[in-house]
């Protein structure tokens, strides 16, 4: 059975960084695109970043570029979201989720597996 689950969400002031983790379990974790999903409170869950299965490729939304990395560690079977200097639109539930390609997209579509999410909120 295959599972990911995010931890490392909280409360936090603008300006400060949280650390997401996604541990996988069930399946051949490097075999994965990973890639990182948001849903705002009245909003459409949208698409945050994405990292290949080597690592080796990223890419970011727009309104996260320059403040969010993302990262894997194959050997644990995890994927990490660093968030640095939070703004409170960054407030949300953060998903991560499985991608059988070896590159993710921005696309919800693109990936089999998703996390149930973990929740972030950035006070003004």
């Amino acid at each position: 059975q295959v599972q990911l689950v995010e931890s490392g969400g909280g409360l936090v002031q603008t300006g400060g960084s949280l650390r997401l983790s996604c541990a996988a379990s069930g399946l051949t974790f490097s075999s994965y695109a990973m890639g990182w999903f948001r849903q705002a409170p009245g909003k459409e869950r949208e698409f945050v970043a994405t990292i290949s299965r080597s690592g080796g490729s990223t890419a970011y939304a727009d309104s996260v570029k320059g403040r969010f990395s993302i990262s894997r560690d194959n050997a644990k079977k995890t994927a990490y979201l660093q968030m640095n200097s939070l703004k409170p639109e960054d407030t949300a539930i953060y998903y991560c989720a499985a991608d059988l390609r070896y590159v993710g997209g921005p696309q919800e579509s693109r990936y089999a597996y998703w996390g149930q999410g973990t929740q972030v909120t950035v006070s003004s």
